[in-house]
């Protein structure tokens, strides 16, 4: 289901008469910043949330003396 250039054309005649002619490119910088805000806010989150899963592995993991010494319990 694509738009064809007709229905491009007929959206865009409403929006020019819904919105007028001046608007037009206020709406579609509005709609850039929010768009950019947007990806922005959404690359800080999945950082952190890397941040936050490589911490809890961290916390996971035995330091390596306590490794050697549950191996000699072992023997």
């Amino acid at each position: 289901m694509s738009l064809g250039i007709t229905e491009i054309v007929l959206i865009l005649i409403v929006a020019i008469l819904l919105f007028g002619g001046k608007k037009i490119p206020e709406l579609a910088k509005a709609l850039g910043r929010a768009s950019y805000e947007f990806k922005k806010a959404k690359s800080e989150i999945q950082k952190e949330a890397k941040e936050v899963e490589e911490s809890l592995e961290y916390k996971d993991e035995k330091p390596k003396e306590y490794q050697l010494k549950d191996d000699v319990n072992e023997v």
